[in-house]
């Protein structure tokens, strides 16, 4: 089973993947799809970057357009949780962008922001709901969801869950989901807790194990530069001038940060472009196109739009913020060096940033090797929210850039636990989101 075609997807979800130009699954994908679909539990033991998103989402997706129906109300019909905000929100895009052809109503529960707006959202029943545990809590406790009509959950790194603490919210929130239903329980590693939660939720699940990449390419010589958030625009300017790139891609967190990236490139006199969600079709295939013909030399890009940019000729990816995803590292610096050429990946590291950092070394088995900065930074100003993530592969040393001396940093970790990691980022591939 080689492509989506032979996965008896409908025809609406496969024109959406035509759309994003996924032809063939990962092996996760092809290895789980076909057991959702015929409604068995599943198991799955996959690290993010393996493109399990699309692994639960295409199936439920599948199974609702099958059996149209109106949602009760202040219920849905899937039920996704995931430990983190962003994680959740990545999830529920993927299931915008598969599901945009069949009129399925998604909708987000996460905390930090206020309770009306996803009440309102609620209140006449949904489709999917992808949540954070806490704040699906937060919402059966005032009676704004119930879940007795849940047709299928989806636990999403049942590892990262215990980790922070929510074990206990999602016992609770099993035991108010009704007795038959489909559960797909997805976790990197089996800590005994994780265990026996999946024995509980679990009725006679077939199980999947797909291992992660984890290793950067040979011909990418990695560099890494320390400074603050709101030094990193004159940073990337003047690593801009100093290097002249042949073709550079560079990584933000979020869509609007790719636009001001682009916005702060183009106050400098620097060509350049974004491709994100935001965009439309026709605007990312133009901003492609002159990428790879070469007339924009800088694309500035999230991950997720990223995913089928496969451009011979890139001769350097910038992490402007560094992936809380490690896998993502990976997959991002392997843009670079390919056909037998060398590359650079250089990331910017700030204080909050230093946590991912250390979580990338872990995956790649390998110190990054520090350099100075190549201008004199400014002093930072306060910073936006973050809005990049790192490319993935190695990257050569530039020796112009001087030594191996680290910038200013805060060490502090990121606030409400490790981020939201995003999934792999293969060319016509669907990696989850």
């Amino acid at each position: 089973m080689t492509q989506f075609s032979d996965l008896g997807l409908a025809a609406p979800i496969m024109k959406a993947l035509a759309e994003e130009g996924y032809v063939t699954p990962t092996p996760i994908q092809a290895q789980a799809i076909p057991y959702v679909l015929a409604g068995r539990d599943l198991l799955g033991i996959a690290q993010t970057g393996t493109g399990k998103t699309a692994a639960f989402a295409l199936p439920i997706l599948q199974r609702l357009a099958a059996d149209r129906r109106q949602p009760v109300r202040k219920s849905c019909r899937a039920l996704i949780l995931s430990p983190t905000r962003e994680l959740a929100i990545q999830i529920a895009e993927s299931f915008k962008t598969y599901g945009r052809h069949l009129g399925l109503r998604v909708t987000l529960a996460f905390g930090g922001v206020p309770l009306g707006a996803q009440i309102r959202a609620l209140s006449g029943g949904v489709d999917v709901v992808v949540a954070t545990p806490g704040r699906l809590i937060d919402h059966l406790d005032t009676g704004a969801i119930r879940l007795d009509q849940v047709e299928m959950i989806v636990l999403d790194e049942a590892d990262h869950m215990l980790d922070m603490g929510f074990i206990h919210a999602v016992k609770r929130i099993v035991r108010s989901l009704p007795h038959q239903r489909q559960t797909l329980f997805f976790s990197a590693t089996m800590p005994r807790e994780i265990g026996q939660l999946a024995g509980d939720m679990l009725r006679d699940p077939a199980r999947v194990e797909v291992a992660p990449v984890a290793t950067t390419a040979e011909r990418v010589e990695q560099r890494m530069i320390f400074a603050e958030q709101g030094q990193k625009p004159a940073l990337l300017v003047g690593l801009i001038k100093e290097v002249q790139p042949r073709l550079m891609l560079v990584f933000t967190r979020t869509k609007h940060g790719a636009d001001r990236v682009v916005r702060h490139l183009e106050q400098a006199g620097i060509d350049s472009a974004a491709i994100h969600g935001n965009k439309s079709q026709s605007q990312r295939e133009k901003a492609l196109a002159a990428f790879r013909a070469g007339k924009t030399r800088i694309l500035v890009a999230t991950d997720i739009a990223a995913r089928g940019i496969d451009v011979d000729g890139v001769s350097h990816v910038i992490n402007f913020d560094l992936p809380n995803v490690p896998e993502s590292y990976v997959h991002r610096i392997g843009r670079t060096a390919r056909a037998g050429a060398d590359g650079i990946a250089i990331g910017f590291c700030s204080g909050e940033e230093k946590a991912y950092l250390k979580d990338i070394e872990k995956l790649i088995g390998q110190k990054v090797t520090p350099m100075g900065s190549p201008v004199e930074l400014p002093a930072a100003r306060p910073s936006s929210p973050s809005t990049a993530q790192r490319p993935a592969g190695h990257t050569h040393s530039n020796r112009r850039f001087g030594g191996a001396g680290a910038g200013a940093g805060n060490s502090g970790r990121p606030q409400q636990g490790r981020p939201a990691r995003r999934p792999q980022q293969g060319q016509r591939t669907a990696a989850a989101r």
